[in-house]
C-alpha cells in the first residue's frame, strides 16, 4: 500500500483542534481516536483489550500520568471525546466486567508513540492492530491482523480479505469515484483489498460480499476527522506569499479559502466552525482564572493571582503581553486538570493562542470577525509546520509544540494589526528561530512544568515578534527553510529530550522531589 498522503493537511483536522480533554493531544486525543477506530474495525464492543507500548518510548513512560489509559478506555466505549466521565474511564471499563491491560515490550516500531492493540469481543471476534499517535491528535494505523495497511482516520475505509482468485470479481462491484482510492496486498493465496473514500460505502453492497464470494475477513472504519472533498490551494509558505501578492488577500483570507475548498464547506461554514473553536478557547481562559475545579498534580493555580496583580497595577510592567501570558497559564490549568480545551496546535501548547486571541479581543478590542480571520492566519502557519515537519514533541521536542504555537500566535497578531501575508509569515518565522532546539523535558511526565511558563512566554513573545517585523526588521530566512531546519534539529535530539522525562530539568533533583498535590 502506498504511503499515506502527506498533503491532506486540514486546519480543523490537524492544526486548530481537536476540542478535547487535556492534558495532551498526542496522549489523550489521539489515543481516544485510535481506540475509537479500533472499536469500529472490531465491529462490536470489546470485552478484552491489551495495549502494548515500546519500552522506554514516550507512550510507555507517560501513559499513566497523561491519561492514555483513560483515553483508550473512552474510545473503546464510544464516548464523546469531551465526555465528563473521561477521568474515570478505565475504572468504569473494568466495572463493566471487561478486561483492559497495558504492557511494555521491545517493539520494532520506530515511532515513540507506537502501540500494538489486541481486542476480543464476547462473541469471540478478535482483532490485532498496530498504530501510532503522530502529533497534535493525529493518528496512523500501519497493520491490521498482520496485514500492512495505511489508515489515518480521515476517510471511510473498507478492508476485504479474500482468495486471490476472487479479487477481480469483488473489484468489479465497486464504482471507483474520484475521491475513492484502492490498493491490494497479497499473502500466499490470499489478498487484502483496501478501499478509502470520502463518502460512506454502500451498505447493501458490503453486506452482499460474504454471500457472493469467499470473504475471510471484512473490516469497516469510519472517519474521526473531516474528510477530503477538494484540493489544497497551497503546499508551502512560498506559494502562500506568491498567491497573496497575486490576489491581494491577507494570510487569513487565503486560509479560509483553503479550508473551504479542501473540506467542501462554504466559507461561512468554516468561519462559524472557527468561531466555535474560539469560544472553547475563551471558556478555558475564563475557567482557568478561577481556583475552582483546578486539579493539577504539581502546580497550584496562579493565573488568577497574576491577572489580579496586573489589574491592580502592582506588577513592575504588566500590559497586554503579561495579560496574554496569564491567560495562557489559565488554559494550561484547565488542560492539566482534564478539562476541555482546543488543541492549538497541541494539548501541551493549548494556552498560547487562546492567551493571545482573548487578549486581542478583550483588551485591544479586536472584533470577532477580524479575530476569526486572524485565527485562520495563524492556522496557515500551522499548515506549513504540519506538512513539512511535525507537532509531536515525541518526534522533535517542545520546539514542535510550544515553539509552533508561538509562531502561529505571532502571525495572529500581525493579521489583527492589518499586516500583509509576508509580514505574518516572517513574524512566525523569527518566532520559530528563537525557539529552535527547545527540548521536551516534562517534570514527572506531566504537561505542567515547564509547559506552563513556556506557554506564557510564547504568548507574550508573539507580540514582540509581530512588532519587530511590522517595525521594519527584515527576515532573510524563509519559513519553509526554517520549518525544515526545525525537523532536522528535532531528529538530532536524543529520545531523552523528547517527551520521555529522562533528560533536561525533568532529571533535576528538585524536579524529582516535588510532591504531587493529588
Amino acid at each position: 500500500m502506498k504511503k499515506r498522503d502527506p498533503d491532506f493537511i486540514s486546519i480543523f483536522n490537524d492544526v486548530l483542534g481537536p476540542v478535547m480533554r487535556g492534558p495532551s493531544s498526542s496522549h489523550t486525543a489521539a489515543s481516544y481516536r485510535i481506540a475509537r477506530i479500533a472499536r469500529d474495525l472490531l465491529g462490536e464492543a470489546p470485552d478484552e483489550a491489551v495495549f502494548t507500548f515500546g519500552k522506554g518510548r514516550s507512550y510507555a513512560q507517560v501513559y499513566k500520568e497523561q491519561g492514555v489509559d483513560n483515553a483508550f478506555a473512552s474510545g473503546l466505549m464510544e464516548w464523546g471525546i469531551t465526555d465528563e466521565r473521561f477521568l474515570n474511564a478505565k475504572d468504569l471499563f473494568l466495572k463493566k466486567g471487561r478486561r483492559i491491560l497495558f504492557k511494555k515490550e521491545d517493539l520494532k516500531e520506530k515511532h515513540p508513540n507506537a502501540v500494538r492493540i489486541e481486542l476480543k469481543s464476547k462473541q469471540g471476534r478478535r482483532l490485532k492492530l498496530e498504530a501510532e499517535s503522530t502529533g497534535g491528535g493525529t493518528v496512523h494505523f500501519s497493520a491490521l491482523n498482520q496485514w500492512p495497511v495505511d489508515m489515518d482516520g480521515k476517510s471511510f475505509v473498507l478492508f476485504i480479505e479474500c482468495q486471490k482468485k476472487e479479487k477481480q470479481g469483488i473489484l468489479s462491484l465497486f464504482d471507483l469515484e474520484p475521491r475513492m482510492k484502492m490498493d491490494i496486498r497479497f499473502k500466499k493465496e490470499k489478498a487484502l483489498l483496501c478501499f478509502k473514500s470520502s463518502k460512506p460505502f454502500d451498505e447493501k453492497l458490503v453486506l452482499s460480499l460474504k454471500n457472493r464470494y469467499r470473504v475471510t475477513g471484512l473490516w469497516k472504519g469510519f472517519p474521526v476527522f473531516f474528510t477530503k472533498m477538494g484540493d489544497e490551494l497551497f503546499l508551502s509558505a512560498g506559494e502562500i506569499i506568491d498567491r497573496a501578492k497575486k490576489t491581494r488577500k491577507s494570510l487569513g483570507e487565503l486560509a479560509v479559502e483553503y479550508e473551504s475548498k479542501l473540506l467542501g464547506l462554504s466559507m461561512e461554514e468554516v468561519v462559524e466552525e472557527m468561531y466555535r473553536r474560539y469560544k472553547v478557547m475563551e471558556d478555558s481562559v475564563e475557567k482557568g482564572m478561577k481556583d475552582e475545579n483546578i486539579r493539577m498534580s504539581l502546580l497550584g493555580p496562579s493565573a488568577g493571582k497574576i491577572m489580579k496583580k496586573e489589574t491592580d497595577g502592582t506588577l513592575f510592567l504588566g500590559g497586554p503581553h503579561l495579560r496574554a501570558a496569564a491567560r495562557a497559564l489559565a488554559v494550561m490549568h484547565i488542560a492539566n486538570s482534564g478539562g476541555v480545551v482546543c488543541a492549538a496546535p497541541t494539548g501541551g501548547s493549548a494556552g498560547v493562542l487562546p492567551g493571545v486571541a482573548v487578549t486581542l479581543k478583550k483588551d485591544l478590542k479586536i472584533s470577532l470577525s477580524v479575530l476569526g480571520k486572524a485565527l485562520f492566519a495563524s492556522a496557515a502557519v500551522g499548515l506549513i509546520i504540519a506538512r513539512r515537519a511535525t507537532f509531536a514533541a515525541e518526534t522533535a521536542g517542545c520546539q514542535a509544540e510550544i515553539g509552533a504555537a508561538g509562531a502561529m500566535a505571532a502571525a495572529l497578531v500581525v493579521e489583527c494589526a492589518g499586516g500583509s501575508a509576508k509580514q505574518a509569515v516572517d513574524a512566525a518565522c523569527i518566532s520559530l528561530q528563537n525557539t529552535m532546539g527547545l527540548v521536551c523535558d516534562l517534570v514527572q511526565g506531566m504537561c505542567e512544568i515547564p509547559c506552563h511558563t513556556r506557554n506564557a512566554a510564547a504568548a507574550s513573545n508573539a507580540f514582540v515578534c509581530a512588532d519587530l517585523i511590522m517595525g521594519g526588521y527584515e527576515n532573510p530566512i524563509s519559513l519553509d527553510d526554517t520549518v525544515d531546519a526545525l525537523l532536522s534539529v528535532g531528529k538530532m535530539l536524543p529520545s531523552e529530550l523528547k517527551c520521555t522525562s529522562k533528560g533536561g530539568i525533568a532529571t533535576a533533583p528538585s524536579a524529582k522531589s516535588i510532591l504531587k498535590r493529588k
